[in-house]
């Protein structure tokens, strides 16, 4: 069986991690098949977003502790070996979301613990069950958040906070978690895919071309002084200013108007 399932449905492209007898911990399989559907997803064009959710109660508890233990798979080998297996294996993960043009909800159906934890972060919107727990717990097993952990949370909760969470690795429930801005809304567990599917279906309805230049324009200005995000986007604007999606909305939304 597939260590990741996918699936489409109304422009909406699903990635289940798929093994949930071991609460969704990465292994060599789930990472390689991770990056493939993500693959999979951009390449198709009725595709205009895309979910993350693990099967089962947990959403990923990071990396699989049997396989340190018994250093196999991604964690086989001596020191360079293991820096190569990081290079071509796990940390071609955050590189691939990295570069993924379509949006991303993340639907933290339960734990998401290390590089779990860290692979939520990869995804644009996160909508957690309030039964979710967060944690970037690598210094409790001696390591360190190693796959783009230290990265990402620090441009999301702050680095006063990030430096809390991954010194002390302690675990967060979703409450916290929604008031530090960690996740963008809690619901019932029950509802945790659904309020994740209308999200996605809603961003899956507007112009597909804008919304991906939106989300270019986003992450290429984060950081940048305000004369460099306006010059990026002046260009971005410009594309996406003489698409036909553009030329359509307009006239429909002028349409609208002189109805109302």
């Amino acid at each position: 069986m597939s260590d990741v399932l996918y699936e489409v449905e109304n422009a909406v492209a699903t990635i289940t991690l798929n093994r949930p007898d071991a609460r969704n911990a990465y292994s060599t399989e789930m990472a390689k098949e991770l990056v493939e559907a993500l693959d999979r997803a951009e390449l198709d064009d009725e595709v205009r977003a895309v979910i993350v959710t693990g099967a089962g109660p947990a959403f990923c508890a990071g990396g699989d502790l049997k396989a340190m233990r018994e250093e196999s798979g991604m964690f086989a080998g001596d020191p360079v070996e293991l820096r190569d297996n990081y290079l071509r294996g796990m940390q071609t993960i955050p590189r691939r979301f990295e570069r993924f043009e379509k949006p991303v909800v993340a639907a933290i159906n339960g734990h998401a613990i290390g590089a779990g934890l860290d692979l939520s972060l990869m995804c644009d919107i996160r909508i957690a069950s309030d039964a979710a727990k967060f944690g970037s717990t690598f210094a409790r097993v001696g390591l360190i958040p190693g796959d783009g952990g230290a990265y990402l949370l620090t441009r999301i909760v702050g680095f006063s906070k990030a430096v809390e969470l991954i010194l002390t690795a302690k675990v967060i429930g979703a409450d916290e978690a929604l008031e530090l801005g960690l996740v963008s809304e809690v619901v019932p567990r029950d509802d945790v895919m659904d309020r994740a599917r209308a999200t996605a279906e809603q961003i899956a309805s507007l112009p597909p071309k804008a919304v991906k230049t939106a989300k270019a324009a986003l992450y290429r200005c984060v950081d940048r002084d305000i004369e460099t995000a306006l010059q990026i986007t002046a260009a971005l604007q410009a594309c996406v200013q003489r698409t036909d999606e553009h030329q359509e909305a307009v006239e429909a939304m002028l349409e609208k108007i002189s109805k109302s």
